[in-house]
């Protein structure tokens, strides 16, 4: 005859009813499917620029009617003025603006940075032509810093964000299943980090060139993704248990993926979607792959901050919570020995 312990471990672990369970999960899948479309869909369906940088160059008699035009498409561009075309280009260079209008004696010149997003220097285009055209002005573009000719749509960056994130996903899911504690969690999640951004690193520079630059900036920029995503994983899930993973996993893949503006530019999506992007760890390791590869690290310190504080923060808790695991156990007698006996 089984006894009351052996047959209570038979029982099921969920004390709530069944009937309530099926509640639950009839309210939940809908529930999420709608947070999904919400968070991939609506950034997407309202692509647009807002308050985007853009570069204004020329005398200002001439540049007037050009701004004008611009200014007339109420809260799309952030106008920036500039002496002349040198100082336009050093500006599109330095990631101060998504591109230039440069107002010469043959007519304007639209410079652009394809590498800094193709959807923005084809809207750059599409604003500028058009107006231009209508009074009989032809516009000549240069494409000042362009995208990698391996991935000139830049495709292979916005592609580059899911796997990341389901890498990092990965990691602080199993430091956390797998029951790593302390130094062994921290140091799991670092080298395989590392090892992603050698990976990664190998197969979008070396293999498919959609990534140019130093190759060992571009590896660590993504081990440095990686690791912010998978220590704040973990982290969250030190700090509050297994509901930390999917508090992670909303953060990583249900907000920061969709909002981290790959496929266009912070700019680009509605408000406060680019905003809130930027300060996760999609939206900063794409913004800081983009300064690494094509503009020699220029406006990457942010995004490095950003992505650095996620790592220092969630490695933090993890070693914080290990902390008193390691204190017991160091206070424990060892096997054998009577504690009585010791006094």
């Amino acid at each position: 005859m089984p006894t009351s312990s052996a047959a209570s471990a038979h029982r099921p672990a969920l004390s709530v009813p069944p009937h309530r369970r099926v509640v639950a999960v009839i309210v939940l899948i809908p529930a999420l499917v709608a947070l999904a479309l919400w968070a991939f869909a609506w950034p997407a369906a309202r692509t647009a620029p807002r308050d985007l940088p853009l570069g204004v160059a020329g005398p200002a008699a001439a540049t007037a009617p050009v701004e004008q035009r611009l200014e007339g498409r109420e809260g799309a561009f952030d106008l920036h003025r500039y002496a002349d075309e040198s100082a336009a280009r050093e500006a599109v260079e330095d990631r101060e603006v998504y591109g230039a209008v440069v107002v010469t004696e043959q007519g304007p010149k639209l410079l652009t940075a394809s590498a800094a997003s193709p959807v923005v220097a084809q809207t750059l285009q599409q604003a500028v032509a058009d107006p231009a055209s209508a009074a009989g002005a032809r516009v000549t573009t240069a494409d000042v810093v362009p995208a990698a000719a391996g991935d000139p749509r830049g495709a292979a960056m916005n592609a580059s964000v899911l796997p990341l994130a389901l890498a990092g996903i990965g990691a602080g899911t199993a430091v956390t299943l797998l029951g790593l504690r302390g130094a062994r969690a921290a140091t799991a999640l670092v080298v395989s980090a590392a090892l992603v951004g050698v990976v990664a690193a190998a197969l979008a520079q070396s293999w498919l060139e959609a990534v140019p630059g130093n190759w060992w900036a571009v590896a660590g920029t993504f081990g440095l993704a990686a690791l912010a995503m998978g220590a704040a994983v973990a982290g969250l899930a030190a700090l509050i248990g297994r509901a930390g993973l999917g508090l992670g996993t909303l953060l990583i893949m249900l907000l920061g993926n969709p909002f981290s503006g790959a496929a266009s530019a912070p700019e680009m999506l509605p408000e406060p979607a680019g905003a809130i992007g930027q300060w996760l760890p999609p939206g900063a390791g794409v913004s800081l792959l983009r300064s690494v590869s094509f503009f020699d690290g220029a406006a990457g310190t942010g995004p490095a901050l950003t992505l650095t504080w996620w790592a220092a923060l969630g490695l933090g808790a993890v070693l914080l919570a290990g902390a008193p695991k390691r204190r017991t156990g160091n206070a424990e007698p060892a096997p054998g020995r009577n504690p009585a006996a010791a006094g």
